[in-house]
């Protein structure tokens, strides 16, 4: 599951990306867009049994927690 695995991990991260950028822009309904795409990424990731850092972990270079 390596690949997949990992295909996940960065569907996330783009995924935090995209809520912190739509946050910073101040547009609510993209803000929204983008939580739900991150729900179902942590919500596949979780299925998964992945470990994941947190954000503030993962903005810094993190390892999964």
């Amino acid at each position: 599951m390596g690949g997949f695995a990992e295909a996940v991990r960065e569907r996330v991260r783009r995924a935090r990306a995209a809520v912190a950028q739509a946050q910073q822009e101040g547009d609510a309904y993209t803000v929204a867009v983008a939580e739900d795409e991150l729900d179902d990424a942590l919500r596949t990731a979780r299925g998964l049994g992945l470990e994941l850092p947190d954000a503030a972990a993962e903005a810094e270079g993190g390892e999964p927690a």
